[in-house]
């Protein structure tokens, strides 16, 4: 990685680093033990599942298009670091009802716990990125991006094939996840021992003071129509908010694509969010490698459209998937299945062309704007991210609840979308590069 390993050395990244990559670890520990408790153990039905899925993702996001306003604001005006320890001490309370939920087999307390770790991660979502400008050096700060996303990715990684194996099935045929109550509890009591060590990150020195708004719909308009005028801001947004819908619809529909058009297990299911996670990791560090720390678009378009015809040869093979009657297939046994090599491999392009898209994208939001404004930026780029979740998050449970549409079927609708996606990256490396 170019000139960037460095920074995992110093107390400037380190603590920030520790504590992003142990938040999305829990994230997706809880999440993909709730997924597969849900999917695996509790419900026995296609369309029940595939619903769930999407409404889980939904109520995750949720909280990043309501509330991003006032944390951006809230991480511009004090100390980030502050804030820092003020919500992982909340992701430790937020972990005990989450615990409850897992042991008890209780949806409506597994999607509460849910919904509050979204707004944990909306108020921690703009200071990982909005703090690196004032911690690292000007060419530092793709690298750290790009770190930060490979960390992510890479905890994402951890935390699925740990939700995953946690999750254990009985002798009877049922399934609990005690050990994963108990894991998640232990990760954010780390989370908040690495937050506590990250430096003080006060607002810049003569930077104008900031008036909050705490009229959370006001604010988000306010701060959007801030952003989105500025027309590489509005490109740079809009093309991420593409890149998180799509990644949404993928994400929604990896346990019961694997369920129910492949015939396969959880082990399966673990495997393919796990690749997502290592194909991401891979092309932030790739990106950062070919820029050499330059801040630039100039790969996010060819980036996007190969995620495309990744995404388009992976709905050709599920569409073509032979049809299996018997028990579901165990990991080993899915890998002796014609062209199911093909199928990880189609995964693994579609995230490595997607970190070589998105990373260069959050560094640009974040070294075109004031370091006082930074914050908010990111809160801007959140509110609409988040709103292309939801949306697509809606539509996806609408079409598979009353259109019959496929799991297959959302997947040709993703690889529709990244021409979008390219097309608005091409438009921002003419505006900036």
């Amino acid at each position: 990685m170019h000139d960037a390993i460095h920074l995992v050395r110093t107390r400037r990244f380190l603590p920030l680093f520790a504590t992003q990559f142990l938040g999305a670890f829990n994230d997706n520990l809880f999440r993909t033990a709730m997924v597969m408790l849900v999917i695996y153990g509790i419900y026995g039905d296609a369309e029940q599942e595939a619903t769930f899925s999407a409404i889980a993702g939904g109520l995750f996001i949720l909280p990043f298009f309501l509330l991003s306003a006032l944390s951006g604001q809230l991480a511009d005006a004090g100390d980030k670091a502050a804030i820092i320890r003020i919500v992982k001490t909340a992701e430790i309370l937020i972990m005990v009802f989450g615990a409850a939920g897992l042991l008890l087999h209780n949806i409506p307390l597994l999607l509460a716990a849910l919904f509050a770790m979204g707004i944990h991660s909306t108020f921690f979502g703009p200071i990982k990125y909005a703090i690196l400008p004032q911690h690292l050096n000007g060419d530092e700060v793709l690298g750290g991006t790009a770190l930060v996303e490979a960390g992510t990715y890479i905890a994402i990684l951890g935390g699925t094939l740990l939700g995953g194996v946690l999750v254990l099935q009985r002798p009877d045929g049922s399934y609990h996840a005690e050990l994963a109550a108990v894991a998640v509890l232990l990760v954010a009591l780390a989370g908040r021992v690495s937050g506590g060590m990250v430096p003080p990150a006060r607002p810049e020195p003569g930077a104008p003071a900031l008036r909050m708004d705490w009229h959370i719909v006001r604010a988000s308009i306010t701060l959007v129509n801030a952003t989105l005028h500025v027309r590489r801001l509005f490109l740079a947004i809009l093309a991420i908010s593409f890149f998180w819908a799509m990644g949404a619809v993928l994400a929604a529909q990896f346990p019961p694509l694997v369920k129910n058009s492949l015939s396969a297990d959880q082990t399966v299911a673990t495997l393919f969010l796990a690749t997502f996670s290592v194909g991401v990791a891979i092309g932030s560090v790739a990106v950062n490698w070919l820029l050499k720390g330059q801040v630039s678009a100039r790969y996010s378009p060819l980036s996007a459209l190969f995620m495309g015809v990744f995404v388009m040869d992976l709905w050709r093979r599920v569409y073509a998937w032979p049809i299996h009657a018997g028990a579901l297939h165990d990991i080993q046994t899915f890998l002796t299945v014609p062209n199911s090599w093909m199928v990880v491999v189609d995964l693994l392009g579609v995230a490595v062309a997607g970190g070589m898209f998105v990373v260069p994208l959050y560094a640009f939001l974040t070294t075109t704007v004031p370091k006082s404004e930074t914050a908010r930026t990111i809160a801007a780029n959140n509110i609409v991210n988040s709103g292309f979740m939801v949306l697509a998050s809606i539509i996806l449970a609408v079409a598979v609840g009353y259109f019959e549409i496929t799991v297959a079927d959302s997947l040709l609708i993703v690889a529709m979308a990244s021409v979008i996606a390219a097309w608005l990256g091409y438009r921002l490396h003419l505006a900036c590069d």
